[in-house]
């Protein structure tokens, strides 16, 4: 049987760190509710990341919803047809409607310059997306949102650690908000978090994650159950010690597959800035999705299981009427193709895999 090399796997801390937060659980019979490890997760992730807040909740698709709910969004909201699903399926279950807008064929986050057309009177906010981890242009973002009185929530699911001119990444925009899921550089196998400028905000994120308890437990919003537990708060914690660790052998690996694939006439890479980025994925995009797919095949015969992100383009997703032909986030979406990529990932395999591309084309 051939060896199977996923697109990704967990970063996990040895199991013998997380046993002791397992213990303190067992002993004190909290499972969820405010937990005081979640409680201390937020407090170290604010110390890691110099935020001011961080509200943990059950996953990052919860930290959107409930995002969306604490500015009390309505009507319109512009965001990118480069991106996970979740990214638009959570505008239209809170009953606002997506408007897509094209993509920048070099970093392939939301073109900004594309943004100020499509508002309308109807716009309430502005959903820009840091593609793997590469930070959107956010301060010409903030711009046309204060020019025109819009609201911004970042989908920032790939972003954890990546710094911007020196500070955290998700603390711009009114509201970021983050993924840990197991495929994250930092996970709590499910879990998620929002950052929120304002502490009014915050706290009426902390409130939406709860049912819409306030600290009295008098009911005050029109909450969810959005709780992170505190067996997900026991995995972040130790896993949090090991990030930039994890950071550090990524982008080795990151860096070994572009020294291997760089002179590729079929292939070119995501345009970044080394200082703002958490390789947290190898993406790379083929001239033409005829390649990709010869590529993928021929991959996934050796056992490794390369994964399309995003396909394809939302834009061209019949859910999301009216549809709109976006030609950068439609030939990106079709050519992109994520490689494996992780911390256990053999430099061998790495370069098997290189092998492998070269002689598909």
């Amino acid at each position: 049987m051939k060896k199977q090399i996923w697109v990704t796997q967990p970063t996990l801390a040895p199991l013998s760190e997380v046993i002791p937060y397992l213990e303190s659980i067992w002993e004190t019979g909290v499972m969820t509710h405010n937990g005081p490890l979640m409680q201390q997760l937020e407090s170290n992730l604010c110390s890691y990341l110099n935020v001011s807040n961080m509200v943990c909740v059950a996953n990052g698709t919860c930290a959107m919803q409930i995002a969306i709910r604490a500015l009390d969004l309505t009507g319109e909201i512009i965001t990118t047809p480069f991106t996970f699903i979740a990214t638009a399926n959570i505008i239209t279950w809170e009953r606002c409607r997506p408007v897509f807008v094209d993509i920048n064929p070099d970093t392939w986050t939301i073109d900004p310059h594309k943004i100020e057309e499509a508002i309308t009177e109807n716009t309430s906010a502005i959903l820009p997306v840091h593609v793997f981890s590469a930070p959107c242009d956010v301060e010409l973002i903030e711009k046309i949102a204060e020019k025109h009185q819009l609201k911004v929530v970042y989908d920032a699911a790939h972003a954890m650690a990546v710094k911007y001119k020196g500070h955290s990444v998700l603390s711009y925009g009114d509201i970021s908000c983050v993924s840990f899921h197991a495929t994250k550089l930092f996970n709590t196998a499910e879990g998620g978090g929002c950052v929120a400028k304002d502490p009014d905000v915050s706290e009426r994120l902390r409130r939406l994650r709860f049912f819409g308890f306030n600290d009295n437990k008098d009911i005050v919003d029109d909450g969810m159950n959005a709780k992170m537990t505190e067996v997900n708060a026991a995995l972040g914690l130790a896993n949090l010690r090991h990030i930039d660790e994890t950071i550090r052998v990524r982008k080795y690996k990151y860096n070994l597959y572009l020294q291997l694939l760089s002179e590729l006439p079929f292939l070119t890479f995501q345009k970044i800035n080394p200082e703002s980025y958490n390789y947290s994925y190898m993406p790379v995009l083929f001239d033409s999705e005829e390649i990709l797919l010869e590529v993928s095949k021929s991959l996934i015969e050796y056992g490794i299981m390369p994964r399309r992100y995003f396909y394809p383009s939302l834009s061209s997703v019949q859910l999301f009427q009216p549809l709109r032909s976006l030609p950068i986030a439609e030939r990106v979406s079709k050519c992109i193709l994520c490689l494996p990529l992780y911390t256990t990932l053999s430099d061998e395999d790495i370069e098997m895999i290189c092998e492998l591309i070269k002689k598909c084309v």
